[in-house]
């Protein structure tokens, strides 16, 4: 239970700090943080929960992650159920906060997209569906051979939440224009339940995606790489 409520409060903080710096801060008047400022509080997110509980449940706080690590043969499969269930009431809960929030603000109307992932007309740069899919693919893929380089028993001690959270910086820096960056699939169901409309027919690309390219990560990582 200990891993799974550091799952839980992980996944809370990434999805409250990450989208809640996206729909409060990005474009305030005068001194919005804009996508710079959202890709590093995402970054900051996975960098601070890694390091307060990552000791207790390893730090996924996404289930991509979890699935990559178990392919890569780093997490059982048993306890994936689990992590994934933790996470995604999290990430829920985080929205709910952040809705509760924004909904008390003079003048509120509507949630809009509430930092949500989209392709096509929902994508902030309006890409399309296959750029979306290649994009979230591969900075998936990326992202979990940087989890699984950094963690590994011969990396330097220590600096695996450095590595993870400014790879998670990076990849929002290329990817908040394409598809407003998941990588996550439990950050993409939390927003997409509280937009609902065309962001929720969107979710599936968001599930399969990221753990297409955790999944190839894992593997990748295990044949080429986990060597002694």
């Amino acid at each position: 239970m200990k891993k799974l409520f550091a799952e839980f409060f992980g996944t809370f903080w990434l999805v409250f700090g990450g989208c809640g710096s996206a729909i409060f801060a990005a474009a305030f008047p005068e001194l919005g943080i804009g996508f710079a400022g959202v890709a590093l509080a995402f970054g900051l997110t996975v960098l601070t929960m890694a390091y307060a509980v990552g000791h207790i449940s390893g730090g996924h706080f996404n289930p991509a992650v979890s699935l990559g690590l178990w392919a890569g043969g780093k997490f059982e499969g048993k306890e994936l159920p689990g992590y994934i269930v933790a996470q995604l009431v999290g990430a829920c809960v985080a929205a709910g906060a952040l809705y509760m929030i924004i909904s008390g603000k003079a003048g509120f109307t509507d949630i809009g997209g509430f930092a949500s992932n989209g392709y096509d007309a929902l994508s902030p740069g309006g890409y399309s569906m296959t750029s979306a899919l290649i994009a979230e693919f591969l900075l998936t893929m990326f992202f979990l051979l940087i989890i699984l380089g950094s963690t590994n028993a011969r990396a330097p001690k220590g600096f695996a939440p450095i590595a993870i959270g400014l790879g998670l910086t990076l990849i929002h820096l290329i990817s908040i224009p394409i598809t407003n960056t998941s990588v996550n699939p439990a950050r993409s169901t939390s927003q997409a339940l509280f937009a609902g409309g065309d962001y929720t027919g969107q979710l599936w690309l968001f599930w399969v995606a990221p753990i297409a390219g955790a999944i190839v990560a894992g593997l990748l990582h295990k044949a080429l790489f986990d060597k002694e």
